[in-house]
């Protein structure tokens, strides 16, 4: 059994008068591929932004690797190996494809102080490395608004990677992506499950059944089920939610 590495427990979050999340409690393990999913108004945006930082729970914890981040700024928790890619790519369009891997690979700095720094070319065999891995060196030189929607796709993930985190968050990664680009996108993420875990939100079930070690389903805020996805496919409370709320 995989070791813990992400540990919420017992998560609040209010909106007025509305219970977003009403005392989740939620593992990953390392070296494990978790999906979150649920109907819409479930829960599981506010979920992934509490884990992030985002968002601050009214009540409970969460931890990673032993460490209480739970009132942690989203740059602190980067530093002790979380990283996010939002369901809209956050990219720097009027860039190329190449510069924006190396500003991942130099956050921190300026850009100004980015793009004439000695060390861009230290860091130009990591950059093409990151490239290669998500199908993107032929395109190193073009702008990255000139990509495809499923290479900004790409293009972002390997930005959140280039931190070397042991932890990712994905919010709705395959959104607006053809069939083969959804599958491309799980064939590049596989690679990196023996160095780092994915929390994944998804509304693609079948991407998330093959691509997932675990499933865990929200509703109203609380945890309906979590189980293998075979588990959570045969599970009559899930079924009942999917097929009358979404």
């Amino acid at each position: 059994m995989a070791s813990s590495l992400l540990e919420v427990r017992g998560v609040e979050k209010r909106f007025g008068e509305l219970q977003a999340l009403g005392g989740v409690d939620l593992t990953v393990g390392a070296q494990e591929f978790h999906g979150l999913i649920g109907p819409n108004g479930s829960g599981k945006s506010t979920l992934l932004h509490t884990i992030a930082g985002g968002l601050l729970p009214d009540h409970g914890t969460v931890s990673l690797t032993g460490r209480d981040i739970t009132r942690w700024a989203v740059s602190s928790r980067a530093a002790v190996g979380m990283s996010i890619k939002f369901q809209i790519a956050r990219i720097f369009p009027d860039l190329t494809v190449y510069d924006n891997v190396l500003l991942a690979l130099q956050a921190g700095q300026s850009l100004g102080g980015l793009l004439i720094s000695r060390s861009r070319r230290r860091l130009a065999a990591p950059v093409m490395e990151s490239l290669r891995d998500f199908r993107l060196d032929t395109r190193a030189d073009d702008m990255a608004g000139d990509l495809s929607h499923g290479e900004m796709q790409w293009l972002e993930i390997a930005m959140a990677l280039a931190s070397h985190p042991s932890m990712l968050l994905l919010d709705e990664p395959t959104a607006g992506m053809s069939p083969e680009e959804r599958r491309v996108t799980g064939d590049l993420l596989r690679p990196i499950k023996s160095s780092c875990s994915i929390l994944i939100v998804e509304h693609d079930l079948d991407f998330i059944r093959s691509f997932c070690d675990v499933i865990t389903v929200l509703e109203g805020g609380k945890i309906l089920a979590e189980g293998t996805p075979a588990e959570i496919e045969k599970n009559e409370r899930v079924r009942e939610v999917y097929v009358t709320r979404v």
